[in-house]
């Protein structure tokens, strides 16, 4: 199932939680600046949960890539700290989602709203961090790369 050019299936996975989180946050400033459409606010709790899964999936097949793939020496503190934020990120996603239930009732009060875009923002600085952290291994450390003849 996975192609032959591909290490592990971590690569083809991993941009899927970046975008669905970042889209949950800008559904949700965009529900929060335009307060009439209440469909929004349902779509950024489903974008949050879809989110939240796809980082747990990214977050599983990362540790499995970790212990596959040829980890140069210099790159192991990296991927020690991708790991890290990475778990911050999937526990930030899913803290996010259970907030969104739970508040499902308040959330049409404004200093919610705020609040939970907020926390949004807060978790995309987690995406960031585990994203830079990925980026370096593959592109500074050639982790999981195959070296040209």
């Amino acid at each position: 199932m996975i192609p032959t050019w591909a290490p592990n299936i971590h690569p083809m996975l991993v941009h899927f939680p970046i975008a669905l989180l970042v889209a949950a946050v800008g559904t949700d400033l965009l529900a929060l600046l335009l307060a009439k459409q209440t469909w929004l606010r349902p779509m950024a709790a489903s974008l949050y949960a879809t989110g939240a899964v796809a980082a747990g999936v990214a977050y599983v097949t990362g540790l499995r890539a970790a212990a596959e793939v040829f980890v140069p020496g210099m790159a192991h503190p990296i991927v020690a700290e991708h790991r890290t934020w990475a778990l911050a990120t999937t526990v930030g996603a899913g803290a996010m989602t259970a907030a969104r239930l739970a508040l499902q009732r308040t959330s049409s009060k404004t200093h919610v709203r705020i609040g939970l875009v907020l926390a949004g923002l807060v978790l995309l600085l987690l995406v960031q961090q585990t994203a830079e952290r990925g980026a370096r291994l593959v592109y500074e450390q050639g982790v999981g790369v195959i070296a040209a003849p």
